[in-house]
């Protein structure tokens, strides 16, 4: 993978992590397009998804900080609270990640038909949640964070967007927007980080080519990409979401996925 290739990939990922447009689908849909390699695309997804985690972090430190300063309080009060509902929403993508890893990988790189049939249950997600009136509560309880969870496990199918998934979800479910906007980019944070450092234990502890194949420049090069353009598209995500403007992304997901299905004919 050429510097280039990184900086275009890492780009993608960035902007399409927020978006609900879904990363994975389209880092499958560039690695076509560039004739990246599966494997080696898988590696560099890693890479690129722990940019972004930290571009949460840096747009919503306010939050993480407070997060902190209550759990480290030791005390069950509002922060404690919400890192609770936060370790019931990783549940359902533990699950998925220790049962169901090598599956999920396997779907990876296998050409961009699945990706344009997500695309379009994403399109449809976020058409529904647009049109939905449901009653708005004080806040996300306990079920509706296990709910929030499920669908977060659901996206890992590439071309279902995460954080779309997660949000719409949310709206249908009677949580206020901007709300279940941060507690989707908030509860993400600890599982692709987990997942990062899983792979890198797995790769530092064998031989595996893919590993060593990417040069370090592109790996930066990604990641700064990535970390820049995913700190813009999270600022710019939280603002959408709050004035309602989903539907045009269900609009561009649909597009997407039809030239996603087109093109994996070719």
């Amino acid at each position: 993978m050429s510097w280039l290739e990184a900086l275009i990939m890492g780009l993608v990922q960035g902007l399409s992590e927020y978006l609900p447009i879904s990363s994975s689908g389209h880092l499958e849909i560039a690695s076509a397009i560039l004739g990246v390699d599966g494997e080696e695309n898988l590696t560099f997804a890693v890479v690129v998804h722990a940019a972004t985690v930290m571009s949460t972090i840096v747009v919503l430190w306010p939050e993480v900080a407070d997060l902190f300063k209550g759990f480290f309080s030791f005390k069950w009060n509002e922060q404690t609270k919400y890192i609770s509902k936060i370790i019931v929403s990783m549940i359902p993508v533990a699950i998925v990640g220790l049962l169901f890893k090598k599956q999920v990988e396997a779907l990876f790189g296998d050409g961009l038909m699945l990706v344009g049939c997500c695309l379009f249950v994403t399109a449809l997600l976020l058409a529904f949640a647009y049109y939905a009136k449901p009653r708005e509560k004080s806040e996300i309880s306990y079920l509706d964070a296990f709910i929030i969870g499920i669908a977060q496990a659901v996206a890992v199918l590439p071309g279902l967007s995460r954080s779309g998934s997660t949000i719409a979800t949310g709206i249908l479910l009677g949580d206020k927007k901007e709300q279940v906007a941060k507690f989707s980019f908030l509860m993400v944070i600890i599982p692709i980080l987990g997942e990062a450092l899983l792979d890198l234990m797995k790769g530092l502890s064998s031989s595996a080519a893919d590993v060593t194949s990417i040069p370090v420049s592109s790996l930066i090069v990604g990641f700064l990409a990535a970390f820049i353009s995913g700190t813009i598209a999270c600022k710019w995500m939280l603002k959408l979401v709050k004035n309602g403007k989903l539907v045009y992304f269900a609009i561009y997901c649909a597009i997407v996925g039809a030239i996603a299905i087109f093109y994996s004919f070719k």
